[in-house]
């Protein structure tokens, strides 16, 4: 028997039936720490805002109108959350690149992402990639908060960005040319550390 659609879970969770709704905070529930956790990089506070995140959707349920899957009325809540807790905290965040927190089939380089494909293939990959995640982490400190966020929905959460722009509530334009600015950002905030490896 096939998954029941979103469509279907939300329709019945609207109607009173808490079970529906359970359905789609196991089926989001990853996804949504992920998201979480990939802004806010404590797990703790990952935990709070997943939490937060489904308590706000679910009593805000009754005025989804499914004008956007529920599945991105719910990343654009828990980014929203993830948002004001890095406003509130006032501490300097950023965002973990390793494989726990990137898709499966996402790699950084490549669709005019941040690295250069070289080094996937370089044989030091296990020490590269300690290094790698060092030098995002100093990166990353460097951008601004809306460049942050659009990192994580492209790079870490791989969303289209038809998706993004919904989420942003900016327009596919704007969400192109963010990303292209955070990415040109975070090149120039790598620079030193690409070209020291190519000159090894």
């Amino acid at each position: 028997m096939s998954e029941e659609t979103d469509q279907n879970l939300v329709k019945r969770a609207q109607n009173g039936e808490q079970k529906a709704f359970q359905l789609l905070v196991e089926r989001y529930q990853r996804k949504v720490y992920s998201v979480a956790m990939s802004m806010v990089r404590n797990p703790e506070d990952a935990m709070d805002l997943s939490q937060e995140a489904f308590i706000k959707a679910y009593r805000n349920l009754p005025n989804f109108q499914g004008s956007s899957s529920f599945y991105t009325w719910l990343y654009r809540i828990v980014v929203n959350l993830g948002i004001d807790h890095l406003r509130k905290s006032g501490r300097v965040q950023n965002i973990d690149y390793d494989d726990t927190y990137r898709r499966k089939d996402e790699e950084i380089s490549g669709d005019g992402s941040i690295l250069p494909s070289r080094l996937d293939a370089d044989p030091g990959k296990s020490m590269m990639r300690k290094e790698l995640a060092e030098q995002m982490r100093a990166a990353l400190d460097s951008l601004s908060e809306n460049h942050r966020t659009i990192i994580v929905l492209r790079e870490v959460e791989g969303l289209s960005y038809e998706e993004m722009s919904d989420i942003l509530g900016i327009s596919k334009g704007t969400v192109m040319s963010r990303l292209h600015h955070a990415r040109k950002n975070m090149q120039k905030a790598l620079s030193g550390y690409l070209s020291g490896r190519s000159s090894e």
